[in-house]
């Protein structure tokens, strides 16, 4: 099979890199790609990810025979309906779909009327209305985001009223705003792969999405571990309590594809799941974390899924954990530095191999023969090991050899799981 992968992340890497393990790949194109996915599949750094027909040309020109969506704004464009309606493979989330993940007073709205539990939010149009709200509610902790599509899930969690209300300010300039009740609890991503009759639970990650553990101000995604380790009980209710009506819901409501969903979770102390977000696509650093411990051929999965059958592929996973870090530039999520200079990636880190720690890349570029950063995000070193402590130790030894100016890191990830 002949693969353009759409995306240019640490996830696109980490997506790249399982197809390239294929035993029924014969070719594997990026677009645009990065640093990494350039030593081990054909970069395409010309072509438009987000324009289906710069997209279906490409794919006439190299012969595609099935185009995966790393990246979201694709499915916000249209690609996948105008490539399904040239006769190319692709599946991911149709025009009417996004608006699970792209609108959520939609989403929302869809979870109250299908019972799916989530914490309570209101949405306002105007700094106004939320101020008058927030006073009246001075010292409750809540979490501000934008209503539409955010990058990297970047979203502000704080008791402090003036906080909340600069960071809503920015959001405004985009539309209204969500305001939620924030829930205590562990954070978690839970990713399915989906066909019409069926789908297919992929390994659940722990993420952490704040700068520090007692951080508040606006955030993206840190870090990540896998699997998580949950009781059975949290398992079976998130299936029961949150899987089950949400592709319920999608069916009687005309909203099924096949493709990717991801719900974001929080897992309450009395052992509660709670869904926070809906996402169409894979999470970053979640799939940083997760994709290194999948043995299964990623387009057996595509062609069962093609079939209508991927409820019947048994996953195959190592019994290896994960812990995913992610190295950030100064200012990110908000006003990330770019244009910095990464030391210390070596080929080894380029070419991942199946044993050992994985270095994926994710905001950096190749420029005169020097890495370059290019936004927020720079690398996700995923350490492996027999443990959560092992991971982790594994994970931050490698980090030492890579370096570049503004750089930081969560030193703490994985730590809450481990005493050893």
């Amino acid at each position: 099979m002949r693969v353009l992968l759409l995306g240019s992340g640490a996830k696109d890497h980490a997506v790249a890199w399982w197809f390239s393990k294929s035993c029924y790949l014969s070719e594997l194109f990026a677009a645009p790609g990065n640093l990494a996915t350039g030593r081990f599949c054909t970069n395409l750094p010309d072509v438009n990810p987000s324009d289906p027909i710069a997209v279906y040309e490409t794919c006439r020109k190299h012969r595609i025979d099935f185009v995966f969506i790393g990246t979201e704004q694709p499915l916000f464009t249209g690609v996948v309906k105008y490539l399904n309606e040239k006769g190319i493979r692709t599946f991911g989330a149709t025009e009417n779909a996004v608006k699970i993940e792209g609108d959520r007073s939609f989403s929302r709205a869809f979870t109250s009327r299908h019972n799916i539990p989530i914490p309570h939010s209101s949405l306002f149009g105007d700094i106004d209305g939320l101020k008058k709200y927030l006073e009246k509610h001075s010292g409750e902790h809540f979490t501000i985001k934008s209503n539409f599509l955010s990058p990297s899930r970047i979203m502000l969690s704080s008791n402090d009223t003036g906080a909340l209300l600069d960071y809503s300010r920015q959001l405004f300039q985009k539309g209204p705003v969500l305001l939620e009740e924030y829930v205590h609890g562990v954070p978690a991503s839970c990713s399915l792969l989906l066909d019409r009759n069926g789908y297919l639970v992929l390994p659940i990650t722990s993420d952490y999405t704040k700068k520090a553990a007692d951080d508040q101000t606006p955030t993206g995604g840190m870090g990540a571990l896998c699997p998580i380790p949950i009781i059975d009980e949290i398992k079976e209710k998130i299936i029961e309590r949150i899987i089950k009506p949400t592709l319920y819901g999608m069916q009687v409501e005309q909203l099924s594809y096949k493709g990717l969903l991801t719900l974001s979770l929080m897992i309450t102390p009395d052992k509660e799941p709670y869904l926070v977000d809906y996402h169409v696509r894979l999470n970053d650093p979640s799939a940083q974390a997760m994709i290194p411990i999948i043995n299964t051929d990623i387009i057996e999965i595509l062609s069962a899924m093609e079939n209508d059958d991927v409820s019947s592929v048994e996953l195959s996973t190592t019994d290896e954990c994960t812990v995913a870090v992610v190295l950030a530039a100064e200012g990110y999520p908000m006003a990330p530095k770019t244009g910095m200079e990464v030391k210390g990636l070596t080929s080894v880190c380029l070419e991942p191999l199946n044993d050992g720690p994985v270095v994926f890349c994710g905001a950096v570029q190749e420029r005169d023969g020097k890495a370059i950063t290019t936004g927020g995000r720079i690398l996700t070193v995923v350490g492996k090991g027999n443990s959560i402590g092992e991971a982790n130790r594994n994970a931050y030894d490698l980090i030492k050899g890579k370096h570049f100016q503004g750089l930081w890191y969560r030193d703490d990830i994985g730590n809450a799981y481990f005493s050893d």
